[in-house]
């Protein structure tokens, strides 16, 4: 009996590794995949964009890889992604199932939150809700203004404890990123080592690494292997403990709200569920749990880890940390501190954060896509379902699209007259409808922590510390590499009055 089931196992093994993998007609091409695996061993899962790059230079920036059995489309470039995301928006933005991404986060059947949510009626109406919920939250507001300056003194006390010594920044940044977040989502702020906040700035920092990292993508790519006791059961252990505390804090607040004065936005979700009853809309208390992971996961961990290279590089380009601070104590002479729109009247700080961003690269390949519908794209046939793989990196460092492509240079983002200027292909936030809910949010508090920071300390690269090395570590979100820091304060600089 056992001779002949392993007979009947190695008959449908040998089968499958026979069965040929085709590629339709006039879809774009790509290399031969291997049976059951398809692409993904050709790739390098520890990080795969240099793989992706090879293969848009072979194949052209409209290219297909099978992941697993299933076949996905890569866009590169900024002529193919403007095509898809942009001008055929409708045809690109679903989003695929069943890969491990949606089974983690989507602990109930039916709450698939915002991010995630499959292009229809009922995540139009969920992102209406968010951006204006958002907006009356005082997104981008002086009181929005108010909570991150609040956020930045703390960090400015913690690098009046490290003057003179080495600190490391690897939580320092996320934390204070999750706690603007928990201000709009809870109307709370954590202690830095309360359990919530250590277990959600873990829960970000190690889920972003599998989900699009090498067992992510094993799972996508080989359903066989979706029960075995493999590392990215540890991501459905992590999301589901995130539920259970994500429920306890929606409790908390239905204990404390009053209807119609909404604290945060729990309390405005919560309102418009009143409005709305039992009237067959995507509005429930699962889906406004998924959503509040959504907004924390989103806004904590993309501004955190383009934080964390902004120092890097920043301490390792001297003189543009020098330049960066003359500007900022010319502008704000004066003044007791920093607001937005400083932004205006500082174009080289500008340029210098946005190519941070541009060198962050922090959602390589966004989130993936699904086709709606069958459609065509630069003069290939694309079938309804196909997953979309937009490379956001390809256009980051694009040639023709930048003055130096490869390297750390803010005159990307300057004209012949010193004058900021974002060139086409800045997307680090994707673009069209499924681009970043949160991009104002970040905008805002990435020139409000570089400016506040920097008018008040020098940041330098430790002299034990070797070589910077500013290769990326693959993820959902990309991250630098663990580094220290040395902070000096600067002198004749006003202290801001901490709140």
């Amino acid at each position: 009996m056992f001779a002949s089931v392993v007979l009947l196992l190695a008959a449908v093994l040998l089968f499958l590794l026979l069965l040929p993998t085709q590629r339709a007609k006039n879809f774009p091409p790509g290399p031969r995949p291997i049976p059951i695996f398809g692409n993904v061993l050709q790739l390098n899962l520890e990080s795969p964009i240099a793989d992706m790059e090879r293969l848009a230079k072979r194949y052209g920036n409209v290219y297909s890889l099978f992941l697993g059995p299933r076949p996905a489309v890569v866009i590169n470039g900024l002529q193919a992604l403007k095509e898809a995301l942009v001008k055929k928006a409708a045809d690109f933005s679903g989003r695929p199932q069943n890969l491990l991404v949606k089974n983690a986060i989507q602990v109930k059947a039916h709450a698939p939150g915002v991010i995630l949510a499959d292009y229809n009626s009922g995540w139009k109406e969920q992102r209406r809700f968010g951006l204006m919920t958002l907006r009356n939250l005082g997104l981008g507001s002086q009181s929005m203004e108010r909570s991150i300056l609040g956020e930045i003194h703390h960090i400015i006390k913690l690098c009046e404890q490290s003057v003179g010594k080495t600190m490391h920044p690897n939580k320092m940044f996320h934390n204070a990123a999750s706690n603007v977040m928990c201000q709009v989502l809870f109307a709370r702020k954590f202690d830095y080592d309360d359990e919530f906040m250590t277990f959600f700035v873990g829960l970000f920092q190690e889920t972003s690494k599998i989900i699009n990292g090498r067992w992510g993508m094993i799972y996508d790519a080989v359903p066989m292997v979706r029960n075995l006791p493999l590392p990215f059961q540890k991501a459905f252990k992590l999301f589901k403990a995130a539920h259970e505390r994500r429920l306890e804090v929606l409790a908390e607040s239905k204990k404390t709200r009053v209807p119609g004065e909404p604290r945060h936005f729990i309390d405005s979700y919560l309102d418009e569920l009143d409005k709305r009853g039992d009237d067959g809309s995507s509005f429930s208390e699962d889906q406004l749990c998924a959503f509040i992971l959504d907004l924390h996961f989103a806004g904590t961990d993309t501004t955190a880890n383009t934080l964390l290279t902004g120092f890097l590089y920043l301490m390792n380009y001297p003189q543009i940390q020098e330049r960066c601070q003359q500007e900022i104590d010319n502008v704000l002479d004066g003044k007791d501190e920093a607001s937005f729109e400083d932004r205006h009247q500082m174009p080289y700080v500008q340029a210098v954060i946005h190519e941070i961003q541009r060198r962050a690269d922090t959602a390589p390949l966004s989130v993936f896509h699904c086709t709606t519908k069958d459609t065509e794209l630069m003069g290939y046939s694309i079938p309804k379902e196909t997953i979309v793989i937009p490379n956001l990196s390809s256009l980051l460092n694009e040639e023709g699209q930048w003055k130096s492509p490869h390297e750390f240079n803010p005159e990307n983002f300057l004209n012949e007259q010193g004058e900021f200027v974002k060139p086409e292909a800045f997307m680090p936030f994707s673009a069209g409808p499924r681009m970043c809910l949160g991009e104002g949010l970040a905008r805002m508090e990435l020139f409000l922590f570089v400016v506040t920071l920097l008018r008040r300390f020098k940041f330098v690269w430790p002299e034990d510390a070797g070589e910077p090395d500013y290769t990326l570590i693959f993820g959902t979100t990309q991250t630098p590499k663990p580094y220290c820091m040395n902070v000096q304060e600067r002198k004749n600089v006003p202290r801001q009055k901490l709140p």
